[in-house]
Parts: structure tokens; sequence; C-alpha cells
């Protein structure tokens, strides 16, 4: 039982943080932080797979997990698989939904965020800096959405100069209700 509620929360969560990148963030250009930002930057610029691209990131993360933190590993190597495929797969959605640039950062912050909160509330995640950033937290007891806000907000800040002024604007609300979305997630209530 345990074995499939893990694989539906990673099958949940991938799809929402996929359907927030696709729906919402990619066709404004909005960015997110960590390893999905960079990813994103990279697709932005080079037109690579964003997905693709998310597992190349992360491979060194990987690295030091299977090293350091082999649970960490264990629970973090499906999240990265399967939200790396399933943004990738659903690529097709995108321009299917078209709002106001604003309400897009949101809404896709709000997706991504739900997917992060809900992989990272049953101890798996998609690796990259979700996966540092829980490290950190179980090192130090800081909320896990406060770091992966700080990391995230390096990212952004450094798209913004690689892309746009818009670009940069947008992602620091999405990154911000990305935060908030999963810290709410992993509160335990």
């Amino acid at each position: 039982m345990y074995f499939f509620t893990k694989s539906l929360v990673i099958l949940i969560g991938s799809i929402s943080l996929s359907l927030g990148i696709n729906l919402f963030l990619t066709p404004y250009e909005i960015l997110d932080g960590g390893v999905v930002g960079l990813a994103l930057i990279l697709h932005y610029l080079y037109k690579l797979q964003i997905g693709l691209m998310i597992i190349i990131i992360s491979i060194p993360i990987f690295i030091i997990a299977w090293f350091k933190y082999k649970t960490y590993f264990y629970n973090s190597i499906h999240g990265l698989i399967t939200s790396s495929f399933i943004i990738d797969f659903l690529k097709p959605v995108r321009n299917l939904v078209q709002i106001d640039a604003l309400y897009s950062a949101i809404l896709g912050g709000i997706l991504v965020g739900f997917g992060i909160g809900l992989m990272l509330r049953f101890q798996t995640s998609t690796g990259g800096t979700d996966l540092i950033a829980q490290f950190i937290c179980d090192k130090t007891g800081i909320n896990v959405g406060i770091l992966i806000f700080f990391i995230d907000s390096i990212v952004i800040v450094i798209g913004g100069f690689l892309l746009s002024t818009s670009t940069l604007l947008l992602s620091i609300i999405t990154v911000l209700v990305v935060g908030i979305t999963t810290s709410i997630i992993t509160s335990r209530v």
C-alpha cells in the first residue's frame, strides 16, 4: 500500500508541476527557480527540452545524494524521472490557456508549488534544488519552502538578466507563490 501511495503522490505531483510549467510559465517565458528555472532558461534561450535539461542539470546533485544521502537518492530518483518525462510529454498543452501574464504567473506558481509540496510531504521530490533544500532543512530545521525560495531567487535574477525585465518581474511573483504554496503543503497540521 505504501508503494502505491508514494507512486500516486509522485504522479499527481508531477502532473501538477508539469501543468504549471507548460500551461502557465512557458507561454510568457516565466521562470521558476532552482533546477527547473535553469532548465527553463536553457529552453527559452536554446529551445532545449525542459525535462531532459532537468535530468542533466540534476546529475551532480544526485551523485552527491548517492554518496551522502542514499535515502534521498532513492526517494527522489523516481520523482525526477517521472516529472521530467511528464513535463516533456505534456508540452503540447502549451498555449491552450490564454490568460493575462500576471494571472499566469500566479496559477503556474500554485500548481508548481502544490506538486513540489505534495512530493516533499511524502518524503520524495523531483530532486534538484528541492533535494538540496531538503538536506539543509534536515540539518538546520529551516522550513524547506523558505530554503527553496532563497535558492529560486538566485536563479530568477540570473534569468532576468539573460531574458528580460518582464521575465524577472513575473518570475518573482511565481517564486513567491511557489514558496508559499510549498510551505503550506509541507506544514504538518
